[in-house]
Parts: C-alpha cells; structure tokens; sequence
C-alpha cells in the first residue's frame, strides 16, 4: 500500500551532477522516489514510455533533443503527463514556450529543496505550478506580439551579424522582403534598430548567441 502512494520521479538533464544531486532530494522524502533519469530529450521520451512516472522534471536545453520538444512529443502522446520544467533560465521566451508545450509547472534550479518537493506534490495532485516572478513574466510575453516563423528566420541570422544582402541570399528572398521582415521585427520588439532587437531578442530567450 504504500508504494502505491510513492511518487514516481522522472529526471531529465544533460548534467549528471545535478541529477544525482535532484534525485538525492527528492529520495529522501518518503512519498517520492526517482525511478529514471535522462540524460537528453530524446531519452526522456522513450524513459516516460518505458516507466509512466507520475511527475517528470525537465531541463529545456540539452543536446540531441531539448526539453521543449520532448515536452510536445510526450504530452502529445499521453495526456496524463505532468512536466515540471527545472531550468536555470527564466527568460520569458523560454517560459511560454516550456508551459506552452504542455508543462504544467516551471521552476528554476536555484529553487530551494522544499520548494523543489512542494512543486513535485502540486503537479502530482494535477495543480500547476508557476512561482510569482515567472507568472509575471508569462503575463509580459503573452502580450507581445508574436513574431512570425519567417520572421524569426531573419532575426537569427540578424543576431549572426548578417547584413540584409546576406539574409536575403540565405533564405533565398528578396532584400526588400528581409527589409520588410526586419521592420517588423523592431516594431514588435518595441526597439529603434537590429542592435536593440538582437539584445532584447536574447534577453527574452527568443535567439542564441
């Protein structure tokens, strides 16, 4: 009976160190026990087919496959999953994205063990999970306005330094076209120029350096 009552623990990260250091956490609390660890998305997802656990903790960015196509591949699949993100990052892009692909809580590695356990227990009772700070920040990005897939083409070569005569070579569109793609983009970044737009693009998580 009382395995029976035993949250079962998926971990997911690309660091062993800070797996073993999770499931040292969470296994020395009597109602929860890890049962599998992931090292990359692609793992993740064939480890939750394996093992069905009741809560699954997961990284965004890891090799092979990130957190966030994991998270869509797994809950596409079975609906019952519940995914809590742990991540270091709390950007606003990467929060929408986590949440928007089926996690149904976000947490940030520096959250306190208690915090990290009372998480596991509100996800596992079917709540979710979304500390203040990163609330407000999911309200900010639901309020932006959405940039297009083309768009988003052309803002990462933008943070590449390309030049519009190298986006537009590279995507095999016209310069006017990258032009219009890029005034766009400034307008729905709220910035004056491609500097501004590439810093407020990687504050937000939006693109990579």
């Amino acid at each position: 009976m009382r395995q029976s009552m035993t949250i079962r623990v998926l971990i997911v990260d690309d660091h062993s160190i800070i797996r073993q250091g999770l499931a040292t956490i969470i296994n020395r609390d009597p109602e929860m026990t890890v049962i599998a660890q992931a090292e990359d998305g692609q793992q993740a997802i064939n480890h939750f087919c394996d093992y069905k656990p009741d809560v699954t903790l997961m990284d965004l960015r890891m090799p092979q496959m990130g957190g966030v196509e994991a998270i869509t591949a797994i809950c596409t699949e079975f609906k019952f999953a519940r995914i809590v993100v742990l991540t270091t990052y709390d950007s606003d892009e990467d929060i929408y994205r986590g949440l928007q692909a089926g996690a149904k809580g976000y947490l940030l590695k520096d959250a306190k063990p208690n915090e990290l356990l009372s998480a596991i227990r509100t996800i596992h009772r079917g709540q979710q999970y979304i500390p203040p700070s990163v609330g407000a920040k999911l309200v900010q990005r639901m309020s932006n306005p959405e940039l297009s897939e083309r768009e988003l083409d052309v803002l990462r070569l933008m943070a590449q330094g390309m030049s519009n005569l190298e986006i537009s070579t590279t995507l095999s569109i016209s310069e006017s076209t990258v032009k219009s793609h890029v005034n766009r983009i400034l307008s729905k970044l709220g910035v004056n120029d491609r500097t501004q737009a590439v810093i407020v693009a990687v504050r937000r998580g939006i693109v990579s350096l």
